[in-house]
């Protein structure tokens, strides 16, 4: 049976691009730290818009912020913020732009303390995925106690656009947990271990 054809999350719909998202990405555990940083910048970007939006917008997102690059993006002056403003291939909001560059300095602060931002992240759920039993969309909260704690501390060392809300849905991004619906093929595939994507 092809992946097309099995059943999936509700959310996943029909697009392409979403389901190519859902089917390989949402849920894996990541642990590079620029796939991190990426995450944690495409959630703030999506903050008031969908995530349709941004996933329309991420490869010119990665040429803008320099493939995500934590190092490049904190070096960026504010003439290379000006012209961001100026890039129809993102979302050209002023304080989105500005919270990218200061989050990727906070970033490569909290790698230089914990060595790197995965080691720092995953302690939020102790190194392991959590395992949730979704019956369906709207089994799923906004947030959870390890999305506010995770949410303090990150606020606490400077970062912004990292709300509960954001946070939880970066974790679920990340795989930190598993979010997928229990009819969903995907569920048993990343809670056994079987990990497409990086």
């Amino acid at each position: 049976m092809s992946a097309s054809s099995k059943r999936v999350c509700g959310w996943a719909g029909d697009d392409p691009l979403m389901r190519q998202y859902h089917d390989e990405e949402w849920g894996v555990p990541a642990h590079a730290d620029r796939r991190l940083f990426e995450f944690l910048t495409l959630e703030g970007a999506q903050a008031g818009l969908s995530w349709m939006t941004i996933l329309r917008k991420r490869e010119n997102y990665r040429k803008a912020f320099a493939g995500f690059d934590p190092a490049r993006v904190a070096r960026f002056d504010a003439r290379r913020r000006a012209l961001l403003l100026k890039d129809p291939g993102i979302v050209r909001n002023r304080l989105k732009i500005e919270s990218t560059v200061s989050n990727a300095r906070a970033f490569l602060e909290v790698r230089e303390e914990f060595v790197s931002f995965d080691s720092y992240v995953w302690r939020f759920v102790n190194g392991k995925q959590i395992q949730n039993r979704r019956g369906g969309p709207s089994g799923i909260p906004a947030s959870t106690a390890e999305s506010d704690a995770l949410s303090l501390d990150l606020r606490k060392r400077g970062f912004r656009f990292v709300g509960s809300t954001i946070i939880y849905a970066f974790m679920q991004a990340v795989g930190m947990v598993n979010d997928h619906e229990i009819s969903c093929y995907r569920y048993r595939e990343i809670a056994g271990g079987r990990r497409k994507g990086r």
